[in-house]
């Protein structure tokens, strides 16, 4: 669904450089119907509050803002309206149809909406990355999640598990990837090219090994490298740049979150023991 002309509607949309996802869509409809439609994309939506009636294909469906998860498949016409005077507030992924089978699309369109707590949660945290830039790692590491609970819920075949004795070895190689690319990062995708392993395995392989997912361990060795430079006497916002934080506010964030203040305090504190 795509936002409409409503004199009624809050629309905020972008597109978000991460491999996978065309655009992210969020929207807040008090007095709207969508008419039939299309996209070449599938269409992954939350509610947020409120309840939204739609067909798929001729078929109806309500859905409220709790724990349900909508997947539009890509041609397969829709519709979309209000039900209530408060209308309803969605948060829409529009994901490139190869990101899942074609032969996917039937099952879909007989189920297009999941009570999955878990799935939502797992949505609900991808938009929250993708609301902050420099965060395309994590979101394409999220994505990844997703889209593997996607397939298991249109019951495609399940992938292959990760022999035991490669998990310490795929941990690693990505470890030593994730550090020889400390500045310029790299993509999830990438990262499972040159490793041969599937995206969702290496993650689990990584968190298995050391603890947390490889986007967080990307974060926590910039993090100390950022605190030696801000020692040395680098500005923040050289710092942020050197490290490889997408900029300042991005180094900002982590930094206050990870060491319990801002750069520019902690550089402040350095210089006054120095002194």
């Amino acid at each position: 669904m795509t936002g409409g002309g409503s004199p009624y509607a809050t629309v905020s949309a972008w597109r978000p450089s991460v491999p996978g996802i065309a655009e992210v869509f969020h929207a807040h409809f008090t007095d709207h119907a969508y008419p039939s439609h299309t996209h070449d994309t599938w269409a992954l939506m939350i509610i947020n509050d409120g309840v939204v009636d739609f067909a798929c294909d001729r078929h109806r469906h309500g859905v409220t803002g709790s724990d349900t998860v909508v997947l539009l498949p890509p041609g397969v016409p829709h519709d979309g309206r209000t039900v209530t005077a408060t209308g309803f507030r969605k948060r829409v992924l529009y994901l490139d149809a190869a990101l899942l089978p074609e032969g996917l699309t039937g099952r879909a369109v007989d189920g297009p909406v999941f009570g999955d707590e878990l799935l939502r949660h797992r949505i609900h945290q991808l938009h929250m990355s993708l609301g902050h830039p420099g965060n395309a790692f994590e979101a394409e590491s999220r994505l990844s999640f997703i889209r593997e609970r996607l397939h298991s819920h249109l019951d495609a075949p399940r992938l292959p598990p990760v022999p035991g004795r490669k998990v310490n070895r795929l941990a690693s190689a990505l470890r030593e990837l994730l550090d020889a690319r400390l500045t310029i990062g790299t993509s999830l995708e990438e990262a499972a090219v040159l490793l041969h392993a599937h995206p969702t395995h290496l993650i689990r392989c990584f968190k298995q090994t050391y603890g947390l997912p490889p986007h967080a361990y990307l974060t926590s060795k910039r993090i100390a490298r950022a605190r030696g430079l801000l020692l040395d006497g680098l500005r923040p916002a050289e710092v942020a740049v050197t490290v490889g934080f997408h900029d300042q506010a991005h180094l900002h964030r982590h930094f206050t979150r990870h060491v319990g203040t801002t750069p520019a305090r902690y550089a402040d504190r350095s210089r006054s023991t120095r002194r």
